[in-house]
């Protein structure tokens, strides 16, 4: 029997060793089925042979090998090896949340090998005139009378219920093809022309081809970023190099891989939250044989094994949603940089609005900047307006100016944008006799009144309940919504313009499959059209027929205890105002506010984003914020707040004899409780990473011993980027 350490996925630091057969050892890397108390856990082979095992007669014997070649290959464990130290979080934890949901399972991945399909000798010899009435059978069967086809390549243009019924027929049959890297093309389509600053984008990239080198692209919304992807992706697919781009939401993939596949000829895959398991487990194998081109992704396709990664680019890098915030929080983008530099390649991040900390390591010469200051197609960016409210007549929370504008547009045949950050049909329901208003029995927060699902649903722990008949308090039965979700705008909107197609875009509309991708076709049909929506429609999207954008509410957002509330207020407008535009002539944004005259807006108005940032980084200078310090979060649960309190005194007790550290709380956070539990945090800022992280590492160490501990749930994070 042979001693092998395994990595399995429970919330403690350390590894389990267990006994194997001799003739069973696994290589580092692979899945083994392990008893761990009375369950059995999938873990990750970490060593073998350790030399500070425990007796022999102590240990376990491994209940089952999964795997004859490691699924994580050595580059992938050295990242997951790295994040779990840097983000302090349980190895086998981060290991196992790398792996497709069926390989978490310990399923068998010989189950899983890629399927094409044949006519069998029946369907050879079935005469054409049997299928004439079913015309996607007949299609079907014809297209496999030329040749067989790939279980991916089929679905693209036939259903699964048409297959199916072949197969029931006994006319086609399926075999298992092991996936084979893709072959280069012969030749690719020709790209656009190039401006001068893109050109030398461009000619950057490509020259750090082989090695690792880090790029900001600071592109102006419409400047053509894409593009400089595309071309840069280009001569990498020629030598069979693959090309992993992350981008920040599901909602971004179906345009970018849209227009990845109008380019390229060759498999190009996504991987997000939306596909199924085995969706994921095939994008995963074709990763992994280098049969996928490009993959494009979300924030966790970062963790898929690559054959040979030529390339990443991470757009939109400031976003906030490449950040985990809940479990093992990591950042995509930083650890993006990681990979990359494991895997001696390139990476490109781009953004209209870098992130702080991007443009300070560019300023600092880490990042290599390239800037697209001008829109590719040469039109002028778009016109801010301030619409004062204090001094405008109000029509279901818009200026009378507004409405003005947007007759004007669509008068012209042209699209008009409305942008309200807040979903549902109202933020609460209020009594009109005493004032009481609908909130969250298990939050510190209002629930939001769903006028179409005739519910109440709180936006943070998800509880929902019926309208009320009545007030809490007074009983009353006089309850209106108060102030405006996207819902209610829509609704609005229809009452305004009776003639005119509206499409609503959040999460709610958007829930059911295919409503976005439809949501979508119906915007980029021609003709006048209103368009309502959150941040969904904020960055990425291409809408060439959006004259004009009205930002309805932003005041809720310019008065904030965060400190990265300035940042992210100005990197929102700078994208919702990009959507104007972009296809004609100059754009025009309406931003309605009850104070014009706020510094923030007046700045991103009268000198844009690039000007901004840098006085924002000014500032962060002297205060001493991120990114010119290290930040790490400590969060508390319980349910009794004194815990909470207690907890974290006792971990700021430790934190003073740290003289190299400051530290801020315990305080409340400033959602003091949520899902019925309340939540304090304990900030701690140093001028030196190294420094920080040894500090966390003597706290992890100690904190674990406390009885305390037992009765709080916690959670550290590095590099927070919320702070609510």
């Amino acid at each position: 029997m042979i001693v092998i350490r395994v990595a399995l996925p429970v919330p403690l630091r350390q590894h389990f060793d267990y006994l194997v057969a001799k003739h069973l050892v696994p290589a580092v890397g692979c899945r083994v089925l392990v008893p761990f108390g009375s369950r059995q856990l999938v873990g990750i082979v970490w060593q073998v042979a350790p030399d500070n095992s425990f007796a022999i007669n102590k240990l376990k014997t491994v209940i089952n090998v999964i795997d004859q070649q490691p699924v994580l290959p050595p580059l992938l464990r050295n990242l997951l090896s790295f994040a779990a130290e840097y983000y302090h979080y349980p190895l086998g934890e981060v290991l196992i949340s790398a792996l497709p949901a069926l390989l978490r399972e310990g399923r068998n991945l010989a189950d899983y090998q890629p399927l094409a399909y044949r006519l069998t000798p029946a369907g050879k010899i079935l005469e054409s005139s049997v299928l004439r009435r079913a015309k996607q059978q007949h299609a079907l069967w014809q297209a496999l009378q030329q040749s067989d086809l790939t279980e991916s390549m089929l679905l693209q243009q036939f259903s699964r219920a048409i297959l199916n019924q072949l197969l029931k027929k006994e006319l086609v049959a399926a075999y298992p093809v092991p996936p084979v890297p893709f072959a280069a093309p012969d030749s690719l389509a020709k790209g656009l022309q190039l401006t001068p600053n893109q050109a030398l984008a461009v000619t950057a990239i490509n020259q750090a081809k082989g090695r690792f080198e880090r790029f900001l692209i600071e592109g102006v919304t419409g400047s053509g970023k894409t593009e400089v992807y595309l071309q840069c992706i280009a001569g990498l697919l020629m030598t069979q190099q693959q090309v992993l781009v992350i981008v920040p939401e599901i909602g971004l993939t179906p345009q970018t891989l849209a227009r990845f596949q109008a380019r390229f000829d060759l498999p190009i895959l996504c991987w997000h939250s939306a596909l199924t398991d085995s969706e994921r487990l095939h994008c995963w194998q074709q990763a992994a044989t280098g049969a996928a081109a490009i993959i494009i992704g979300t924030r966790s396709a970062l963790f898929l094994p690559f054959m040979k990664l030529g390339l990443i680019i991470i757009d939109e890098e400031h976003d906030q949603s490449l950040k985990q915030q809940d479990g093992f929080s990591y950042h995509a983008r930083d650890l993006a940089i990681k990979r990359a530099a494991l895997e001696h390649c390139p990476i490109v991040l781009g953004s209209a609005t870098p992130s702080l900390e991007s443009l300070y390591n560019a300023d600092s010469q880490r990042f290599i900047h390239l800037d697209l200051p001008d829109r590719a197609t040469g039109h002028k960016l778009p016109q801010f307006k301030l619409v004062d409210l204090k001094q405008q007549v109000l029509q279901f929370g818009l200026a009378d100016i507004s409405l003005a504008h947007i007759r004007k547009q669509l008068s012209l045949g042209q699209q008009v944008m409305l942008f309200l950050n807040r979903r549902g049909f109202a933020p609460a329901l209020s009594c009109q006799e005493c004032g009481w208003l609908t909130e969250c029995h298990r939050c510190s927060a209002f629930t939001t009144y769903h006028k179409q699902s005739r519910q109440l649903i709180c936006h943070h722990c998800g509880a929902s309940k019926a309208i009320p008949r009545q007030c809490g308090d007074c009983g009353s039965t006089q309850l209106i919504p108060l102030g405006q979700g996207t819902e209610q705008l829509e609704q609005n909107l229809q009452t305004l313009f009776p003639d005119t197609a509206i499409t609503r875009l959040d999460r709610d509309s958007t829930r059911r499959k295919g409503a976005l991708h439809s949501a979508l076709d119906d915007i980029h049909s021609p003709g006048a059209r209103l368009i309502v929506g959150t941040q969904m429609l904020a960055k990425g999207h291409h809408f060439p027929n959006v004259s004009l954008v009205v930002i309805v509410d932003v005041d809720g957002a310019l008065y904030s205890s965060d400190f990265r509330a300035p940042e992210q207020l100005a990197q929102l407008l700078t994208q919702v105002a990009g959507r104007a535009g972009r296809g004609g002539s100059q754009g025009t944004v309406l931003l309605q506010t009850q104070y014009p005259e706020h510094s923030l807006l007046q700045d991103i108005i009268q000198n844009g984003y690039a000007a901004f940032a840098r006085s924002a980084l000014l500032e962060r200078k002297h205060t001493q914020l991120p990114p010119y310090q290290y930040l790490a979060l400590f969060r508390a649960e319980a349910h009794d707040t004194n815990h909470c309190q207690q907890w974290l005194t006792q971990l700021a007790d430790l934190v003073h004899n740290m003289p190299q550290l400051q530290l801020l709380g315990p305080i409340p956070s400033p959602l003091e409780r949520r899902a019925g539990k309340y939540r304090w945090q304990l900030q701690l800022y140093s001028i030196n990473r190294t420094v920080l992280h040894n500090a966390l590492d003597t706290l992890l160490a100690q904190l674990l011993s406390w009885p305390l501990t037992r009765k709080v749930k916690w959670q550290l994070d590095v590099d927070p980027i919320d702070l609510s």
